[in-house]
């Protein structure tokens, strides 16, 4: 059986804690939930599903819940030292993240789970989880790409889906013990999410944890200039095949990506080429490809068609010869260095909320750099990590810091919003920040017709 005979213990109700919970009732099993910040919606959702609420600020109640669970789904935004967390681990309990509980929900399915392919890595697991997801539907898959998107995995189990794309952050991770996939990409790893674990190692373990559980006839996939990484795949069961811009089993040879086999397609197919993207491309291919789901031609027709999703240096206006780009996703200095080696002469509006990381990594590209607005609470810290490479200016709301971009920038530069910085200050979520990005830029741009 996927959970003990216990309650399970859900905690954090927003998109995946809900799922969890609605799929488990809808199992028959017995369920509890709980949330930091309980609210009146949370305790209707409960009353919907047969589920009991418990307030753990309750004098003892956390206590007195734990020894009556048999696990614990935390939430994927629940740190590793929540007391929730702590608790768990001091009574035993077994602690599942949702793609763990869901793959043990499609265990019992049958006795090999429909196909799944995997990504995780600290930037460009959502694009390459929808190129993989994509390359699916092309080899004529009913696949959903779930996860860390929009749609939980264990939400899309009670679908007729074939196939599943599954992002995998380090917070899902983290808490599984039998998940396993039959291809995997790992894509890079750089210093992120210290808010969330405790330290950078136990970050590197989460994701670390992909691996843990392949047999021989799984597939790692690994980018191929990363030693740390590559050590992780060779230590595991499955078989490894390596990617990268120049080099590896999937690579660019000339102006195509190509496989073992050869030539994949020509990159010039591709509706974006920026180089973060060919390296996805190159990922995402492996994954389908070495697990058997997907062709070349099915590879190269998905890549022709596909649009990259938004906030990822999404082109937004072209104004005065000044292009204006939307990297809002970028959360961690790791990230925005993407945006930053793919153009020549840049104003960079950066900051908002920290996520106690070394904002100084932000400074990787100093030639390319015209200037910088920085902005958020943050934005003392990215002026200082910007300090003797250009000009920098500060900005107090959004319209101020395109205003002060354009000004700065010159015939020729682009204009990106690619924070380095979670958007918790001044927005709800980087969807947020990057639309009101897009809707400065748009005004203004109006204003210049």
């Amino acid at each position: 059986m996927t959970q003990s005979s216990s309650p399970t213990f859900v905690f954090g109700l927003a998109v995946a804690g809900r799922a969890v919970a609605t799929s488990l009732r809808a199992r028959g099993i017995e369920v509890v939930v709980g949330d930091d910040k309980l609210s009146d919606k949370h305790r209707s959702f409960a009353e919907s599903i047969g589920a009991r609420v418990v307030d753990i600020a309750g004098d003892g109640e956390l206590q007195r819940v734990m020894r009556s669970v048999g696990v614990l789904s935390p939430a994927p935004g629940v740190p590793e030292n929540h007391g929730v967390i702590r608790s768990a681990r001091e009574n035993g309990v077994s602690i599942q993240s949702e793609i763990e509980i869901a793959y043990r929900f499609e265990l019992l399915h049958s006795d090999e789970p429909r196909p799944m392919v995997a990504i995780t890595g600290t930037d460009g697991k959502t694009t390459t989880t929808l190129m993989a997801n994509a390359m699916l539907r092309a080899a004529g898959l009913r696949s959903e790409a779930v996860g860390n998107t929009e749609v939980p995995l264990i939400e899309s189990l009670a679908t007729d889906a074939q196939a599943f794309a599954i992002e995998c952050s380090s917070f899902r991770l983290e808490h599984t013990e039998q998940f396993r996939a039959r291809a995997s990409a790992w894509l890079n790893i750089a210093p992120d999410h210290l808010d969330w674990h405790s330290s950078y190692q136990k970050y590197f373990d989460a994701k670390a944890k992909m691996w843990a559980n392949c047999t021989s006839t799984d597939v790692a996939v690994a980018p191929v200039d990363d030693v740390n990484i590559l050590a992780v795949a060779r230590a595991s069961a499955a078989r490894v095949v390596t990617f990268g811009a120049t080099d590896g089993d999937y690579r660019v040879v000339g102006k195509e990506l190509c496989g073992p086999s050869g030539s994949i397609m020509d990159i010039s197919r591709m509706k974006r080429s920026l180089p973060h993207d060919v390296t996805n491309a190159l990922a995402a291919a492996a994954v389908c490809m070495e697990s058997g789901l997907a062709s070349a031609q099915h590879v190269a027709n998905a890549l022709e068609q596909f649009e990259n999703a938004p906030h990822r240096i999404q082109f937004v206006a072209e104004i005065d010869g000044v292009r204006w780009f939307n990297d809002s996703k970028a959360t961690s200095p790791h990230a925005a260095s993407v945006a930053l080696r793919a153009f020549d002469s840049i104003v960079l509006i950066a900051g908002g909320k920290n996520k106690d990381l070394d904002l100084s990594q932000m400074a990787c590209e100093p030639h390319r750099m015209r200037a910088v607005v920085a902005i958020g609470m943050a934005a003392d810290e990215i002026a200082q990590a910007f300090s003797g490479v250009c000009t920098v200016v500060k900005a107090e709301n959004m319209i101020a810091a395109v205003s002060q971009a354009q000004e700065l920038a010159r015939r020729g530069d682009v204009v990106v919003l690619s924070p380095g910085c979670t958007s918790y200050d001044w927005y709800s979520n980087y969807g947020e920040r990057g639309d009101d990005f897009m809707k400065c830029v748009r005004e203004l741009s109006g204003n210049h017709r």
